[in-house]
């Protein structure tokens, strides 16, 4: 049951590089991200995990393997994109309606990181309910252009942070 299970943050090293590339390969993930152009491979699997593992070492923090009762459901996280830190969340589909738990955490968590007085969100324009980020508090910045693809860019202030309701 989704609504009561216990959701863990984890390194992606924890998790399979074919569980990742099965996750990255189902066309109801890549429908929404238009960055995502080709199948990934076990090279671009080990690519992807070797960068996120950088993005730790560089500045401390970085995307997560996300669990939820001990089975890996997608993953995300947070990362510098120049002064900004981003967050972003990839869940596989069967496992969508956990997006708001998942981000309710992960903001608890920035909240209480000195370095983190704000969080931005990089949506595509495939994403058609943000609902929930403007009751969350976020507010729409701008559109971006990133990688030749156009984002809805929202700001969300990490300091007396209210949470999107269920």
């Amino acid at each position: 049951m989704e609504n009561t299970s216990e959701i863990e943050f984890v390194r992606l090293t924890d998790i399979s590089l074919e569980a990742i590339i099965s996750h990255m390969n189902d066309p109801r993930v890549a429908a929404h991200m238009p960055l995502l152009t080709s199948k990934w491979t076990l090279e671009d699997a080990k690519k992807f995990v070797i960068g996120k593992e950088d993005t730790w070492q560089r500045d401390g923090l970085g995307h997560w393997a996300i669990l939820s009762d001990g089975a890996y459901v997608g993953w995300g996280g947070f990362q510098k994109e120049g002064e900004d830190w981003d967050f972003g969340l990839v869940l596989m589909p069967d496992h969508f309606g956990l997006g708001i738990r998942i981000s309710r955490k992960a903001i608890e968590f920035a909240s209480v990181d000195p370095r983190i007085d704000f969080v931005t969100f990089l949506l595509p324009p495939s994403r058609k309910n943000l609902g929930a980020l403007s009751r969350g508090g976020a507010k729409f910045v701008e559109n971006i252009e990133y990688d030749g693809e156009v984002f809805k860019k929202f700001r969300l202030e990490t300091t007396c942070q209210t949470h999107p309701s269920d």
